[in-house]
């Protein structure tokens, strides 16, 4: 018996033979010249390969939709744009033209030049793009040389799936009843077969590394999605706790389902609002099927991906459909959040050497105003529909949200001079996700109406960790007591100031993390949908009072490592 740790992409526990799936890492391709008077032929020969191709993508776009979801079908909305991109295109037929060299061997070379650029970029959006192009490139070939993939829906066997890497069309075209597990050399939690697992809800560990080359086909696997855990070759004891944990999940998710429409209370009485995080709107069924107090974090920088610029009116109706759909309850809507992770060049968002630290989020919006104004008008529309609120990213300085209020406050004239309905006051609020803004937090809640919590962003400044990067992954701690003395002392100060304060990055979908956080005198968490019965029960299970002595231990605690097997003791998860 043998442990591989990996990143624990996709929740679950799962045991079955392994499948290894290894293409090679780059296709046999034909070098050869072509007759100037065959080029025509040619490029009809290309032509019908990428329409084929986008035959097959669209296909997987639909199945993507109803099976997983808006945000796993966007993934081969990309696809289709960079089959149809003008650049890809010409760049092919100029190339034909002046080497006269085969289609197949034009398309590796693209593919070899994409890929170079896009592995110089330390970025993990940008490092997602490298399977997209993979992907496409391959799909092309394929049909360029008339061969055939193995097709992951032919497995007829249970198995876990181990691979160098997964292309999302693997994801989405393998036969899911028998895929029990996925397991890659490489990958995060932000790659997409992480994302697409998630949405199957398959167990994944990714990013094993080399270890994975060890594992063969037929060898009996168990695979821990929870703590990023691989066993091969278990022995009688480990299978039996790995199908205990099966059933114990599957009991779990029958009780969760009891608690959709009841409160999260505290056996004493004090209510914790539970709310949903959102990227785009046709989420809303899935969410409202959860039983949220609200959304307390719509992503809007989502409708702006895969190259689409959205006017004022496709950003008013989309506001508007979120809005309404939730029948007066609070919506936070966050202003445009792109740079860092999210580099898009179709607003001037260029590769930055350190984009983390750099032109992002709301520097991003006060310097390209027309942007960000066209946004606050139709927010400001749309939220005479509903309870809505404003939010502003990455606000690190006071100065920032002065300039911010100001440029929302000409955006409501705008509005009103175009005789457009708006309320007469909204609650503007900011995201705390830097230490500056948690450390001056008590002058920032003399002007914002609300604070919400970033952990994600929090935890990764105040560590010096880039959470995409698998080699320091460990780092980004959010029990590390710096990142509970910041937000408490956030807590604290809005208390003082008398202003809601809220968290929305992923440490509020942990149960346990969620007690604390309701100790420490948090009143809102907001999380993925799935992610709200499980910390409802949490809620329910305990008195505030206990919460809170909970809390008051945790905070003399010297290590995340202590606080997390305290948590684990105390908290029903």
């Amino acid at each position: 018996m043998r442990e591989i740790r990996g990143i624990a992409a996709s929740p679950g526990t799962a045991s079955a033979p392994a499948f290894l799936f290894y293409e090679e890492e780059e296709p046999n391709v034909p070098s050869y010249l072509i007759e100037p008077g065959d080029i025509p032929a040619e490029w009809a020969r290309f032509v019908a390969a990428t329409g084929r191709a986008k035959e097959e993508v669209a296909l997987l776009r639909d199945k993507a939709l109803a099976e997983a979801g808006q945000e796993q079908a966007a993934i081969f909305e990309a696809h289709l744009l960079m089959l149809d991109d003008p650049e890809v295109i010409d760049r092919i037929r100029h190339d034909l033209d002046q080497t006269h060299r085969n289609t197949e061997r034009l398309v590796l070379d693209l593919e070899r030049d994409l890929v170079e650029k896009l592995s110089s970029i330390q970025d993990p959006y940008v490092q997602e793009r490298i399977s997209d192009v993979h992907d496409v490139s391959r799909r092309i070939m394929g049909h360029l040389l008339k061969k055939e993939r193995f097709c992951l829906a032919d497995i007829s066997v249970d198995s876990i799936l181990v691979a160098r890497d997964l292309l999302p069309s693997d994801m989405i075209s393998m036969n899911r009843a028998h895929i029990k597990a996925v397991v890659t050399e490489a990958g995060g939690r932000t790659s997409h077969a992480a994302i697409l697992a998630r949405a199957f809800q398959i167990p994944a560990v990714l990013g094993v590394g080399p270890d994975v080359a060890s594992l063969h086909s037929g060898t009996i696997l168990i695979v821990d999605g929870n703590r990023g855990l691989v066993i091969s070759d278990p022995d009688q004891a480990a299978l039996d706790r790995a199908a205990a944990a099966v059933t114990a999940q599957s009991e779990k998710d029958s009780e969760l389902e009891m608690l959709r429409d009841l409160p999260a209370s505290t056996v004493d009485g004090t209510q914790i609002q539970l709310k949903a995080n959102i990227e785009i709107p046709d989420e809303m069924a899935a969410v409202l099927s959860h039983g949220p107090d609200g959304i307390g974090l719509f992503r809007s920088e989502f409708l702006f991906l895969g190259g689409h610029v959205p006017g004022e009116e496709e950003q008013f109706n989309a506001y508007r459909t979120v809005i309404e759909g939730m029948k007066g309850k609070p919506v936070t809507i966050r202003t445009l959040d792109i740079g860092g992770d999210k580099v898009l060049p179709e607003l001037g968002a260029q590769d930055e050497k350190n984009p983390l630290l750099g032109w992002r989020a709301i520097r991003f919006c006060l310097s390209r105003t027309d942007i960000f104004k066209t946004q606050l008008r139709a927010l400001l529309r749309a939220a005479v529909f509903g309870d809505t609120r404003i939010m502003f990213p990455m606000i690190s300085t006071a100065d920032e949200l002065d300039r911010a209020r100001g440029l929302l406050e000409e955006a409501r004239s705008e509005c009103r001079s175009r005789g457009h309905a708006v309320p007469a006051r909204i609650p503007v609020g900011i995201m705390v996700e830097v230490p500056s803004a948690a450390l001056s937090s008590d002058i920032l809640a003399r002007t914002a109406d609300f604070f919400s919590i970033g952990t994600n962003d929090l935890i990764q400044y105040t560590m010096a960790v880039d959470r995409g990067n698998e080699k320091v992954s460990y780092l980004h701690e959010p029990f590390h007591p710096a990142v509970l003395r910041l937000i408490k002392l956030t807590i604290e100060n809005a208390a003082i100031a008398g202003i809601p304060v809220g968290i929305c990055g992923e440490m509020a979908a942990d149960p346990a993390a969620a007690v604390l956080l309701a100790g420490m005198g948090m009143s809102e968490l907001s999380m993925s949908c799935v992610a709200i019965p499980a910390v409802k029960r949490a809620i329910r299970s305990l008195s505030i009072v206990t919460a809170r002595e909970i809390a008051t231990t945790v905070m003399k605690m010297q290590s995340s490592g202590e606080v997390a097997a305290y948590l684990s003791a105390r908290v029903r998860v």
